[in-house]
Order: structure tokens, then C-alpha cells, then sequence
């Protein structure tokens, strides 16, 4: 009996992740309703929050999973050996990170640097990307004054400052993948030199 009510709590789960995942495709996540997840998923209010603590929580998950699909593809590219080279791959993250300012909003209240005390599906993305980060600037001709953690750690910190002055009117002379380049170009290479 027991397996029969994990089999029925799984598909159920499953239903309103699936539900979710085709309002925001119609709509955006911002747009995403409890509501509406609810109805398509054909199941009570009550019965999403025994599997989501809020709209969030479920946002949380779905962001958090696209996150890790593009480190998916991230983590099967070859160590990059240039900056440009570096930026090119992490497209398929930026891609995720910008697809809505509502879902970059989320993704900064939940990388854990806001706070939060727990470690959700967000946070660990970030500790992933941190340990791609890490490997690729160990291999390549970058700076060796510092160790490729803290490298890392600064190229993550202007990855998100590029993406909140891609959000910015003020910021549109460049792309992000210029501004990205002048930083990363300053941070990663032996005395900021250009590549």
C-alpha cells in the first residue's frame, strides 16, 4: 500500500510540475498561477501545497532544473582556453538568466547569497557552476596569483552584474557579452590583458 501511495504522490507531482511548465510556456513565469497549475493538473488547491510550500517553491524547482540542464551542456564542452571561448559557453546559462527579469529577480533571491537559510535547487546550481568555473580556470592561461576558486567566484559576481545592467536602460551601449568580455578579460588574464 505503501508503494501505491509514493507511485500516486510522484505522478501527482509530476502533473503539476507538467501543468506549470505549460503556463509558463504559454504565459512566462511571472504570469504562472497556482490557480491555473491547479486546474490543468486536475487537483485541489490544497493538494499543490502538500507538494509546493508557494508559487515560488515550484518556480524555484522549474528554474533551478533548466539551470542544470544548460551546466548539462556546459560540463560537456572542452575546457575553454579564452575568454571569448569562456563567454561562448556559458551562453546557454545567460539564456536561462535572462529569459525574464521576474525569473533573474528569482534566481537572485534564491543563489543564496540573499540570506536564505536553506540551500534550494538555485543555490546549488550556483556551487555547480562555481566547480565548471574552477576546473576550466585551473587548465587554461589564466591568472595563477590567485587560485581558480576566487577566479571563479569573480567570474560568477560579474556574470550577474552584466545580466542586471542587461536589465538596465542606462546599459544598452554594450552587449552583454561585451561588457562580459572587458571584465573577464581585466579579471582572468595575467596583468588584464586583452586575449
Amino acid at each position: 500500500m505503501t508503494r501505491a501511495v509514493q507511485k500516486r504522490t510522484l505522478e501527482t507531482r509530476a502533473r503539476l510540475i507538467a501543468a506549470a511548465e505549460e503556463v509558463i510556456t504559454e504565459a512566462g513565469y511571472e504570469a504562472m498561477r497556482v490557480e491555473e497549475v491547479v486546474l490543468r493538473a486536475g487537483v485541489a488547491k490544497g493538494t499543490f501545497f502538500a507538494h509546493f510550500r508557494d508559487k515560488e517553491a515550484l518556480l524555484e524547482l522549474l528554474i533551478g532544473t533548466r539551470i542544470d540542464a544548460a551546466l548539462d551542456r556546459i560540463e560537456a564542452l572542452p575546457a575553454p582556453a579564452d575568454v571569448p571561448a569562456i563567454i561562448e559557453a556559458l551562453m546557454p546559462l545567460v539564456a536561462v538568466m535572462i529569459s525574464e527579469r521576474y525569473v533573474f529577480d528569482l534566481i537572485l533571491r534564491h543563489s543564496g547569497a540573499a540570506g536564505k537559510a536553506e540551500i534550494g535547487p538555485i543555490a546549488q546550481t550556483f556551487a555547480r557552476t562555481d566547480q565548471v568555473l574552477g576546473e576550466w580556470l585551473a587548465l587554461g592561461p589564466f591568472r595563477r596569483d590567485v587560485t581558480p576558486a576566487l577566479l571563479s567566484s569573480g567570474v560568477q559576481a560579474f556574470l550577474i552584474h552584466v545580466i542586471a545592467l542587461h536589465f538596465c536602460a542606462l546599459h544598452q551601449k554594450q552587449t552583454l557579452q561585451e561588457m562580459l568580455a572587458e571584465l573577464l578579460q581585466a579579471w582572468l588574464l595575467p596583468g588584464g590583458t586583452r586575449a
